[in-house]
């Protein structure tokens, strides 16, 4: 990291210009990587879709965990975490690792052992052509979300380093560049960029987290001193801080009727006061009962429905993420898949929840305590008795803003190359997925497409879906939230049928076709009718589930020290509150509920037989493409020894899988 260099020449004035030197440098590097990556595919669609399924267990687990550990992981993580709590990010993480556990567990040796080109191919196989381009679209429309979150966090990134370059101008060069490698390359740039990315930028991460962890002065922000007429709402404030007795004795503290008799000491702290008055009680970096308890957070709403929601759909709809199976499919055996998954589990745990302590830490030097916070002046809290200013505005670049003058210089760049990486082998993998499956799984059903241009047409067909995801990313600047909404998609619709794929004795296309249309369509009912107001929290009957109001009054906040007629009566002049009414995530619950319930209805009422007889070789019927080679393995018992057979071509053998035949002696049921 030579680059840091500049972060000591520069002129203070200007050391923000050695940070965008230093990430500009390394996303230079990546990108040549992955450019000479092109003479690993010498024009074979198998070496670019699964780099030849070489890949060993240390590139198998780097790049895993690359594609899990994005800038949602990291950067979404921690701005969550800031704005709300600990949970609110540490969910995303949480959600990404449990997702590549039970990947390893339920299904990556079972795709390694398919030999599948796409995660459609394996749909192909079992629920014909139908299936397959439904699974293609779903697929596709996800990993356009997940594209367009992770161009949000490299565009912040390079629009905060680089102030003249316009957040959308950010993002569409961050596009320009993931893409110009990726279609050279294919996999195998993929691939080795996400070693040489994930060597880099985990360090950097991980270093940085647990610096700041272990030497930050705060590690939440500590309870209010307080100003000029300030009263402490317990003796345990007060003695903290050497409170005085108030010059009235009548303030009630609304959260247990005692009367609040200690006050700042102007003596000791000055005129001007020492903060906002943000925090009566402490911060902490982690509330535990925030994820048991929907008053967890009080004074402040939880959005416990909707965290609890986020784990289950990021956990479970990643099983449909093209970018793991791919790397699933591409690697050497199906022992390498399962020990990759797992191993890039637990490393998406290490390097992503760290983080979500960083959200508290970030709260001590931009939280609402601080000289910088800004709030909403024409808006009152009875909960928190204030007639005025009580809804504070969160920094968008606080973090990036902790890295470059709160971090150490070295650190600071160092993480924030981390961040750039993550969105990168994340960005990389999601454009390489969609022009794979759109070109091989799409257009080749359509005829559209031969063997000899299907690498082409996979190349071409990655710019229009970078287009699309850069113009998501320039509209909607959200990291986290489209992260959810990616595998939301697919969680609704194809997550049911890939287990149907290999734990029911004889796959249905009927089940599966009708399963992935009632998922999807509950998905898109639920999405208008369930009752959202754009905050994310579910309405529970308690004071801290009621939205800021307009400004109640002009008198001072009712625990000032100010005589009683000059205090804001919350009785008399009434706060005009809302309740929060979002029903965000249960709509994410309900529909692969439903999706299940119909796969399993159907399934059991052709346990006897079809119910509907599909032509032979026609659309719902299972098949293989030509060339698509899939893997069995076979132990017999020669004089006590096992010997293992990987690798037989089912593609030159089997010719009409509408019928039953043996190969090797053992039946193959299509």
């Amino acid at each position: 990291m030579l680059c840091i260099f500049f972060l000591q020449i520069l002129h203070p004035y200007s050391e923000i210009i050695g940070y965008g030197i230093t990430v500009a440098v390394f996303i230079a590097i990546s990108a040549l990587i992955g450019l000479a990556t092109v003479f690993c595919v010498k024009g074979k669609s198998e070496n670019y879709f699964v780099a030849g399924r070489s890949l060993p267990l240390w590139v198998v687990s780097a790049t895993l965990a690359s594609q899990s550990i994005d800038s949602n992981a990291i950067l979404g993580n921690v701005d969550l975490s800031y704005k709300f709590h600990f949970y609110d990010g540490a969910v995303l993480p949480i959600g990404l690792g449990l997702s590549l556990i039970l990947n390893g567990v339920f299904l990556a040796s079972k795709i390694n052992e398919d030999g599948a080109l796409t995660l459609p191919d394996v749909y192909a196989k079992r629920y014909g052509k139908v299936v397959e381009v439904m699974v293609s679209l779903c697929t596709i429309i996800s990993f356009l979300c997940l594209l367009a979150g992770n161009l949000v966090g490299m565009g912040n990134i390079i629009h905060y380093l680089y102030g003249d370059i316009s957040l959308s101008a950010s993002v569409w060069v961050s596009a320009g560049v993931v893409l110009a490698y990726t279609i050279t390359g294919g996999l195998f740039s993929v691939a080795y960029t996400d070693v040489f990315q994930a060597t880099i930028g985990w360090l950097g991460c991980i270093t940085l987290a647990f610096y700041m962890i272990s030497n930050a002065e705060q590690s939440a922000p500590p309870q209010s001193i307080g100003f000029v007429g300030y009263s402490y709402p317990d003796d345990e404030t007060c003695a903290l801080y050497d409170g005085v007795p108030c010059d009235n004795q009548d303030i009630v503290n609304a959260v247990d009727g005692t009367l609040r008799t200690c006050c700042y000491n102007e003596t000791k702290y000055g005129p001007d006061g020492m903060d906002n008055g943000a925090y009566l009680y402490a911060d902490a970096p982690v509330i535990g009962s925030a994820m048991t308890k929907p008053d967890g957070l009080t004074p402040f709403p939880n959005a416990i429905v909707f965290n609890w929601a986020t784990i289950f759909v990021l956990a479970f709809g990643n099983l449909a993420a093209l970018d793991f199976q791919a790397r699933c499919m591409a690697s050497k055996t199906p022992r390498t898949a399962v020990i990759g998954c797992l191993i890039a589990g637990c490393l998406t745990f290490f390097v992503g929840i760290p983080f979500s302590y960083l959200g508290a830490i970030t709260r001590t030097f931009y939280g609402p305590d601080t000289a910088r916070a800004a709030f909403e002046t024409d808006t009152c809290s009875t909960i928190l008795e204030l007639p005025t200013c009580a809804l504070w505005n969160p920094d968008p670049l606080a973090f990036l803003k902790l890295l470059t003058h709160e971090a150490p210089p070295v650190l600071g760049a160092w993480c924030l190359v981390g961040i750039v990486a993550a969105s990168m082998s994340t960005c990389d993998g999601a454009i390489l997925a969609m022009g794979t499956v759109f070109s091989h799984n799409i257009m080749r059903n359509f005829g559209c497409v031969k063997e000899q241009s299907l690498l082409l047409l996979a190349r071409v067909a990655s710019v229009p879906f970078a287009i699309i995801s850069a113009a998501i990313a320039s509209y909607y600047n959200q990291t986290g939230y489209l992260l959810v909404v990616a595998f939301d998609v697919v969680l609704a619709s194809v997550v049911v049928p890939l287990f149907g794929c290999f734990y029911t004795k004889k796959p249905s296309p009927l089940a599966a076709f009708l399963a992935i249309w009632a998922g999807a369509i509950t998905r898109v009912i639920l999405e208008f009718t369930l009752p959202k107001d754009g905050f994310l929290i579910a309405p529970f009957n308690y004071p801290e589930f009621m939205n800021v109001g307009p400004a109640a009054s002009s008198f001072f906040p009712s625990f000032f020290d100010v005589p009683v007629e000059d205090r804001w009566d919350p009785n008399g002049e009434k706060c005009d509150e809302v309740q929060f009414n979002d029903w965000s995530g249960v709509d994410s619950l309900i529909s692969p509920l439903v999706c299940l319930i119909v796969f399993v209805s159907v399934q059991f009422l052709e346990r006897n037989g079809p119910l509907i007889a599909f032509k032979e070789g026609g659309l719902f019927d299972g098949y293989l493409k030509e060339g698509q080679g899939g893997k069995e393995e076979e132990v017999t018992d020669h004089g006590g020894k096992e010997e293992e057979v990987i690798g037989i071509d089912l593609g030159q053998e089997v010719t009409d899988l509408g019928q039953n035949e043996k190969d090797n002696g053992n039946e193959d049921d299509a």
